[in-house]
């Protein structure tokens, strides 16, 4: 069997990660089989559906790699598969239905469905015993199928609904939660496929496209798992073979509760602002519910699309982590040459203003922005920390109080002291070849003057950065150069010989 799974969202928001993980987890299972991945927009909800959410979903693929591999002309995959130019298509089959007497048309009104919803609601919670049903109750079902044509036919509003088998059971095997089985009398009763406007629901037009784009696995999360039964009657109505399903573990916060926005970041956005790699997501994201057999963290999109297994899934939710994916941003972080990083810190900095009033970096900048990366690599867990690290190679760093240069238990003129012995390392330090001769040559200098490789550093750390913690001192000395850091010093000592 060919495998031909999808990914289908509505545009109504922004790309999530549970979303997302749905798409990867489609995309690996597809390419770990040497099948097809579809994309198809379920843009039938008119009134939400929005253009700047097809195209935040475009982008979000863009930026993670994710290609699929069809589009409706069966010519390669320039655009996906997009409902609301389909409209037709679901008008046919829900006719086709109501000739099988599987469907009918409704013409209650609006007003009239929400009446009865509120007054069932209102029975059932007011009397033991009472119908649990709050929906539909069925009013058309029964009239004669030639007065209800001629109604339909007349130009009287209306709408397709599925006739629910009553008194029998749905059953249907889950690829990971095994058998499952749903009475028909709890599924939502006789709900519409076909609106009045002519635009199909949800249920209709998934199962439709689904069949005709001979879908071979649906994985989509758990919380469409009450869906299914109503999806599987549809399948049969029609004489369908349906597809298999495999209902995705939830994606929940460290709380337990499923994961929003009160957690942190969710949508893919948000996440590319903080600066987050794709890689980092990508890699953590395919975990989220699922395992690899392996002792190890990271996977290329490449490994993850060899290893993928519907036998790997886990059943319980995945406990979305963000220190975790923290810790994997700054894996991939360092895996980057100092040239790839830069470009990817490049649009973070020229946001933070670093380079000056001119906006972009000259030559001179951008060679020392290049030199930079190499300095805060191993202390960067996010992108968009790069330009406040590096900020003191490119503008003089305010002047902090004379305390912050005291290492411990110096007082201002044993300072003073230091940093004077410090500036005549200044010029030998910019021109040592690297960091293992600049350390030899502090060493011996503390040593012959009897005080602390720590104590003699902290004040030139201080006079070079500006802050008592930063990126490695030989690696900002030579950057900075002799001429720069010898100014820095001197307005330093001056500060502490007041």
């Amino acid at each position: 069997m060919e495998i031909r799974d999808r990914y289908a969202p509505s545009p109504t928001g922004l790309q999530h990660i549970g979303g997302i993980r749905t798409a990867l987890f489609n995309y690996l299972f597809a390419r770990s089989r040497g099948g097809k991945f579809i994309l198809r927009l379920e843009d039938t909800d008119r009134s939400r559906s929005d253009e700047a959410y097809v195209r935040n979903l475009y982008e979000t693929f863009a930026w993670l790699g994710l290609q699929w591999d069809e589009g409706p002309d069966k010519g390669g995959p320039a655009a996906p598969y997009v409902q609301s130019e389909r409209s037709g298509l679901y008008r046919k089959y829900a006719e086709e239905l109501i000739g099988r007497g599987r469907a009918y048309y409704c013409f209650c009104t609006a007003e009239r469905i929400e009446q009865v919803r509120q007054e069932r609601k209102a029975a059932y919670s007011g009397e033991a015993g009472g119908s649990r049903e709050s929906g539909y109750d069925r009013r058309c079902r029964n009239i004669p199928a030639d007065e209800a044509a001629a109604r339909a036919a007349s130009g009287e509003a209306h709408t397709i609904r599925l006739k629910i088998p009553l008194g029998e059971t749905t059953r249907f095997t889950d690829q990971l939660l095994g058998e499952i089985e749903w009475k028909n009398d709890d599924v939502n009763p006789d709900p519409v496929l076909l609106k009045s406007d002519g635009f199909p629901t949800y249920h209709l037009a998934n199962v439709v496209d689904d069949h005709l784009m001979g879908i071979s696995h649906i994985l989509r999360a758990q919380e469409w798992l009450s869906s299914t039964p109503l999806h599987v009657i549809l399948y049969r109505c029609f004489g369908w073979e349906h597809p298999l399903f495999c209902h995705l573990p939830m994606v929940m916060g460290p709380d337990g509760k499923k994961l929003s926005k009160r957690h942190g970041a969710t949508s893919i956005d948000e996440f590319r602002r903080q600066g987050y790699l794709p890689e980092a997501l990508i890699n953590y994201t395919a975990l989220l519910g699922a395992s690899y057999g392996e002792e190890r963290d990271i996977f290329s999109l490449k490994e993850l699309e060899e290893r993928f297994s519907l036998d790997k899934l886990n059943k319980a939710p995945a406990v979305f982590d963000y220190k975790k994916l923290e810790w994997y941003n700054g894996q991939y972080i360092r895996m980057k040459s100092d040239e790839e990083l830069a470009g990817l810190c490049l649009p973070y900095a020229l946001s933070a203003g670093l380079f000056g009033p001119s906006g972009g970096p000259d030559a001179g900048q951008l060679r020392v922005f290049t030199a930079a990366m190499a300095l805060i690599k191993e202390r960067l867990s996010f992108l968009h920390e790069a330009p406040g690290k590096i900020a003191y190679l490119f503008s003089e760093p305010p002047m902090p109080p004379a305390e912050e240069f005291f290492p411990k238990k110096a007082d201002r003129e044993k300072t003073a002291a230091l940093l004077r012995i410090g500036r005549e390392l200044v010029k030998p330090l910019a021109e040592a070849a690297d960091d293992e001769k600049a350390e030899s040559l502090v060493k011996e200098e503390a040593e012959k003057r009897g005080v602390k490789l720590g104590d003699l550093l902290m004040p030139l750390r201080v006079a070079l950065t500006g802050a008592r913690v930063s990126p490695p001192l030989f690696g900002s000395l030579r950057i900075l150069g002799a001429e720069r850091s010898l100014e820095r010093t001197g307005r330093a000592l001056a500060l502490l010989e007041k």
